[in-house]
């Protein structure tokens, strides 16, 4: 069980996978109010950037789960350098089955929803791990603008418009569980810029180092299409934000 190869590629200097920048990220934390000893749950964590650098500016412990064996590798040596291997632990499995042993005070998922087969799943997922009057906290894309053409919807990682909402759609859907929206942080255009940007490099910096394993070609394709549709239709039309959710 890993992730497939060509995503290590893309996102091999990221820390944060996702539009979101470091600043945003520490943004979220304070915004939500977290406390020393607080626990968290962390999804599809990528390298784990959230539950480190929260663990070092707040004094929370917690657990993140991934399917990627590289990023994982990644996060213990975050936690590592930041000093917090101590309060964060990272398992290798199905993200879309873990539920926490002990309830956490908050429960995340952030910008991997398909684990629960969209938000309403996910954050039912995340319910049977928050405690009673914990926190949920959700990554999504949204519609920041109406999608002209199937080729942008496509350009925006979606295959129907109905793969997303809007903004005012999704705040909705999620009031519409249950839940009130109490916090959000949402990205901008510089933060697809800083997260697509680097993929590019990232890519290219590989071809240059691996100009014959057998993903090349794939990858020559991407740096060639990508950053058209990044720039015709996706830093436009698609907005991304982390919603914080707590039960009514």
């Amino acid at each position: 069980m890993d992730l497939p190869r060509i995503f290590t590629i893309r996102e091999s200097t990221h820390r944060v996978l996702n539009p979101f920048t470091p600043e945003k990220l520490a943004t979220l934390g304070a915004a939500i109010g977290l406390r020393p000893g607080a626990a968290l749950l962390d999804l599809a964590c990528g390298k784990g950037e959230l539950l480190c650098t929260w663990a070092r500016d707040h004094g929370t412990t917690g657990t993140g789960v991934d399917i990627s064996t590289v990023f994982l590798a990644a996060a213990r040596d975050r936690a590592a350098e930041l000093g917090v291997a101590d309060r964060v632990t990272f398992v290798h499995g199905d993200a879309g089955s873990y539920v926490s042993e002990q309830p956490v005070d908050v429960a995340a998922c952030i910008g991997a929803t398909w684990i629960g087969g969209g938000v309403a799943g996910t954050v039912a997922l995340l319910e049977r791990s928050v405690r009673p009057g914990g926190t949920i906290l959700i990554g999504e894309p949204y519609w920041r603008a109406e999608p002209p053409s199937q080729e942008a919807v496509e350009a925006c990682h979606a295959t129907s418009r109905d793969d997303f909402s809007s903004l005012a759609g999704l705040v909705e859907q999620v009031h519409g569980m249950g839940y009130h929206l109490v916090e959000m942080v949402l990205a901008d255009e510089d933060s697809w810029d800083r997260y697509a940007a680097a993929q590019w490099f990232n890519m290219r910096t590989w071809l240059d180092a691996n100009p014959d394993d057998e993903l090349a070609g794939e990858v020559r394709a991407e740096l060639v299409a990508d950053p058209l549709r990044h720039v015709r239709y996706r830093r436009s039309l698609l907005g991304w934000g982390v919603f914080a959710l707590r039960k009514r």
